[in-house]
């Protein structure tokens, strides 16, 4: 009895290690192990000259009710904004990034008022003239009118990333032949080059006081554009 249940246990075991046995991928077949290769990432970083200036503009008001804070912020944020297209800026490069309306409290939690702040902002073309428009279309809106950031940026940043693009790839590709010499193999032909994607943001540059009389000094210097590539060559026999 007890060698005719032996039989009976070895019998599936065997089967299931003939199934695993089955389940093996072949060499060069999907799970087996990837032949060597060298990984590198470079970055390439070109300096370009900014030619657009996106401003911040809000506009807050206060009132003892919340219709009398939005009416005169309307109408500040109207006037502020007929400045801006006077002086040639399109509508496509105009929007209404914020908009809020809160009440004011005073020490002990009552409702003192409201306050409303509606924020506009504008992508100016001409960054010769940009200081004298922010201080034209700040002033249409008084003293409820806050600068509260610029920042510079390339629209068309397509030179610039290309050299970039291009450095990078070299700088890569000279990692991966210090990797081979110092491993002692050959450096194969490249199997793949991927571009390691991250958008740059504008510099941003924050002011916070009010406008002034004088046209604000502008600047923008230079903008770095930066591109960074991941290359993969494989390792020769």
């Amino acid at each position: 009895m007890r060698r005719t249940l032996a039989a009976a246990l070895v019998t599936p075991i065997l089967g299931v290690v003939g199934l695993l046995a089955g389940c093996a991928s072949p060499p060069g077949q999907p799970g087996a192990a990837a032949p060597p290769a060298i990984t590198t990432r470079g970055v390439g970083t070109v300096a370009g000259t900014p030619d657009t200036l996106t401003v911040v503009l809000g506009v807050t008001t206060r009132a003892a009710s919340a219709a009398d804070a939005l009416t005169d912020d309307n109408a500040r944020t109207t006037a502020l904004l007929a400045v801006l297209r006077t002086h040639g800026v399109a509508e496509k490069d105009l929007r209404t990034s914020g908009l809020s309306i809160a009440p004011t409290l005073a020490a002990d939690g009552r409702i003192t008022g409201y306050e409303v702040t509606n924020e506009v902002t504008a992508t100016l073309r001409d960054i010769a003239g940009a200081g004298a428009l922010v201080d034209a279309a700040a002033q249409a809106a008084g003293d409820a009118v806050r600068v509260q950031q610029i920042a510079f940026g390339i629209d068309d940043d397509a030179q610039p990333r290309a050299q970039a693009r291009a450095d990078a790839v070299r700088q890569a590709v000279t990692q991966a032949r210090q990797l081979a010499d110092a491993a002692d193999v050959g450096l194969g032909p490249i199997l793949s080059i991927t571009e390691v994607s991250g958008d740059q943001p504008p510099v941003p540059v924050t002011r916070d006081s009010a406008a002034a009389q004088a046209a604000v000094p502008i600047q923008p210097g230079t903008q770095d554009v930066s591109v960074t590539v991941e290359v993969v060559h494989a390792v020769a026999a």
